[in-house]
């Protein structure tokens, strides 16, 4: 038996003054009490306890252990009550990851009105373009765009994204619109930078995942700065729709492609653990889900 229960016992003892009482307090037979706190004095070199055959009593070391041990034992059972409570309704601390790209479109408003329906959860983001490791790093939640390949990951889709090949009107009026992905040999692109120094664009074609080549005039480690080069028509960028979308309603880029968009590319969100996930996670992940999906 572990330390911290040889002292529950002990206290039990100490505090009815009676192995039977305790013993009936802590539904096992009096033997085990008996043997409990003799296990305790053991290994703590120690006695705690003066026996006669009708009374007992504490020792000055017993005293000090009874007093020593409240603190701990109460921290130890609140504790208990509040992980008990998070089990059951969202509050704590919620560790999330999400690349920076969301971070300028729906995520800020979709968390803002997830705190609001749950004011005791408090959301940490960060916010990365990397892959992290989740478990070393102790998050709770990663959202990632792309294709789900992690068996060690239990993942919840949350939205089918449709890439977008865009530009501006003037660009495209210059270099021309492409009708198919080959035709984009001829433009000038503005890339990730994790996609290297050879950089390639996925589409689908013909029911087939087919990756083509760019030129890449430019690449960058985040979304942002592409849009806005793009935006000046210094070519062209393969974008999630989500994040382009205000610049399509406006006519400031226009969008061409779409029907090659890959069908297996997904906003998902990443977690490690299916069992014992406290309440707060369990909440965020379903409130996601059922945001992005009605979008």
């Amino acid at each position: 038996m572990d330390t911290l229960e040889l002292i529950r016992t002990f206290r039990e003892v100490a505090n009815r003054g009676s192995f039977s009482m305790a013993a009936k307090t802590l539904d096992v037979s009096k033997a085990n009490v008996s043997k409990y706190v003799a296990e305790l004095e053991t290994r703590l070199g120690v006695r705690l306890l003066n026996r006669t055959t009708r009374t007992v009593s504490l020792t000055d070391a017993g005293s000090l252990l009874l007093e020593r041990s409240t603190p701990l034992v109460e921290m130890i059972e609140l504790t208990r009550l509040e992980l008990q409570h998070r089990a059951k309704l969202p509050s704590g601390r919620v560790r999330l990851t999400a690349p920076y790209g969301l971070a300028q479109f729906d995520l800020p408003r979709l968390l803002g009105e997830f705190m609001t329906q749950y004011p005791e959860v408090h959301i940490s983001l960060d916010l990365n373009n990397r892959v992290v490791d989740m478990v070393d790093e102790g998050i709770d939640i990663a959202l990632r765009v792309g294709r789900i390949s992690d068996a060690n990951l239990i993942v919840r889709k949350l939205k089918c994204i449709e890439f977008l090949v865009c530009a501006t009107p003037a660009y495209w009026e210059q270099r021309g619109l492409p009708a198919h992905p080959d035709d984009l040999a001829d433009h000038d692109a503005l890339t990730y930078s994790l996609l290297g120094s050879q950089p390639e664009w996925r589409f689908e074609i013909d029911g087939v995942a087919q990756a083509v080549p760019v030129r890449s005039r430019m690449d960058a480690t985040d979304a942002g700065p592409l849009v806005s080069l793009a935006l000046q028509g210094l070519g062209a960028v393969c974008l999630p729709r989500l994040m382009v979308e205000q610049h399509l309603q406006s006519g400031a880029l226009v969008a061409t492609l779409a029907d090659y968009s890959p069908r297996d590319v997904w906003l998902y969100a990443a977690y490690t653990q299916r069992r014992h996930n406290s309440a707060a996670l369990k909440a965020l992940l379903a409130f996601l889900e059922l945001n992005w999906r009605e979008d």
